[in-house]
């Protein structure tokens, strides 16, 4: 812990020396800005989004650059993550499988095409169409017809009962005559958000305000740039080239941020989960006493603390404390000793594992200190780095060991699902450990089908517990969502689960 430590002291030494040594010329910088007129929001990413087309985007940036331009009959609620209105103005549950919806009157394309209930017909039957070939089809999968009742009225049937049907339909509305069209990469797929893409380039993005969509045009334009260095965007941020970073920094910096002359940081906790990865089936990683005590082997609430400045929370379950679904309990504790002692019961008093890891430098941090203290059990841990797509490309094929990902978006405990059940083995999904547990099957089937909240709380703490127990998972902890801000746009606030939706609102 304490080489981590001291290498993100060091770290932040050097940052904060860099933005001292470097005000005196961010001043020119920030009264050229100043004297050159209104300049777009510039926000800094630190990946490029894969794709704007949002029938197939997954990764975090693409998602939440698709919600900016696209919009869904429902979007959630920024403090309670509980489906509202969106481009429906309201709807009706006609019985337990049949849901009524009226749409928003006067919306348009950023074509300028109106919005009907032939647009949504077409686009959820799109999504979970096989020639499409949608990254999202298992979302609308318990639809078994959707029909226009009339030029604003669509009506949903389920196959089965479904209780997540709302928030599914998140999913953004596309036009009728492209819903269906080859993927379109670069944004230009017609939208209903409150920007449209202007222009894309390597390594940016310029979206325009749009009046005619179910929110107020926005007051700036925006420019989405990806700065893939920490250091570069700590000092255009300073330089007031830069307006917004949402996760973007390392949380021991924050302190040096918060002296750059008009930054703001604010934070919220986040509906996420940071977790080890550990793949099932075969080697000593399908023995239950070896995952437990790899997860007693590691100080959760230290690393909290330090590494990640305390902007996070040790995890005891998959769902945050802050969810609706939440259960507490007990967490495997941090245990050395017991963890030597179980490793010796499973016949592995020294054993040597790989960790895949992403090139992001505080997750590497994180990852050699994992090393560290699984080096305290006996497990010598060798930490490979890849970019993201190599990362997910090895997971899917189940050409690792261990590996530490982030659910960035715990919105719907049924996501889960997609990372749990046995159906959801890649190709099928994300179950990437290779689960195949009967029970875990039984209460994710459960689950979904359930309505009453207060039942699917029941089952969903069944869920835990039984991940908990046979250390399917290993849940780490649950980090802060963090906007790091100029004075420009000190009115933004993260949402719960990390989306940017609020920058169509800046004053």
């Amino acid at each position: 812990m304490q080489q981590g430590t001291s290498a993100f002291g060091f770290f932040c030494a050097m940052v904060t020396l860099l933005l001292a040594s470097t005000s005196a010329g961010c001043k020119g910088l920030r009264d050229g800005a100043r004297a050159s007129g209104e300049r777009p929001v510039e926000m800094l990413v630190s990946t490029d989004p894969e794709t704007l087309d949002p029938r197939y985007a997954t990764d975090a940036v693409a998602m939440r650059t698709t919600r900016l331009i696209h919009a869904g009959l429902v979007r959630l609620d920024e403090q309670t993550l509980a489906p509202k209105p969106y481009l429906a103005r309201t709807w009706t549950w006609l019985d337990p499988l049949t849901l009524r919806i009226e749409l928003a009157p006067g919306l348009r394309f950023h074509s300028g095409a109106k919005l009907t209930a032939n647009d949504v017909v077409a686009t959820l039957r799109a999504f979970g169409s096989k020639e499409v070939g949608s990254r999202h089809a298992r979302v609308v999968e318990a639809i078994g017809a959707v029909t226009a009742e009339s030029e604003f009225v669509v009506v949903v049937h389920l196959a089965r009962p479904h209780a997540t049907l709302l928030t599914d339909l998140e999913l953004p509305i596309l036009r009728a005559s492209e819903a269906g069209s080859a993927p379109r990469p670069d944004g230009t797929l017609d939208g209903l958000g409150p920007f449209t893409v202007a222009r894309r380039g390597p390594g940016e993005i310029v979206l325009q305000p749009f009046d005619g969509g179910p929110l107020p045009a926005p007051k700036h334009a925006v420019v989405l740039r990806t700065v893939h260095d920490e250091n570069a965007r700590a000092l255009r941020m300073h330089a007031d080239r830069a307006d917004l970073v949402v996760n973007g920094f390392s949380p021991t910096l924050l302190p040096a941020l918060e002296k750059a002359n008009g930054v703001v940081v604010s934070g919220r906790e986040g509906a996420n989960l940071t977790y080890m990865l550990a793949r099932n089936g075969d080697g000593p990683l399908a023995d239950v006493r070896v995952r437990r005590a790899l997860s007693m082997a590691i100080d959760r609430d230290g690393i909290a603390r330090s590494l990640l400045a305390g902007h996070a929370q040790s995890a005891s379950t998959l769902l945050p404390p802050s969810h609706w679904a939440h259960s507490p309990a007990e967490a495997w504790p941090f245990d050395p000793a017991r963890a030597r002692i179980a490793l010796a019961e499973a016949g592995y008093p020294h054993l040597r594992l790989t960790l895949l890891t992403s090139t992001d430098r505080l997750r590497g941090t994180i990852a050699r200190v994992l090393a560290q203290e699984l080096a305290d059990v006996g497990v010598e841990l060798t930490v490979v780095p890849l970019e993201l797509g190599a990362l997910l490309a090895r997971l899917s094929a189940g050409d690792f060991e261990l590996a530490t990902l982030q659910l960035p978006e715990l919105t719907e405990p049924n996501v889960l699902r997609v990372f749990l059940h046995s159906s959801s083995i890649p190709p099928n999904g994300a179950n990437r450990a290779r689960i195949r547990d009967s029970e875990v099957d039984r209460l994710l089937d459960e689950g979904e089908a359930t309505a009453n909240p207060d039942a699917r709380r029941v089952l969903y703490a069944a869920l835990e517990r039984r991940v908990r127990d046979e250390a399917l998972l290993l849940p780490l902890w649950h980090e802060d969502q963090i906007a790091v801000a100029s004075a420009r746009a000190s009115a933004f606030r993260p949402s719960a689960e990390g989306r940017w939706l609020g920058l169509a609102s800046l004053p």
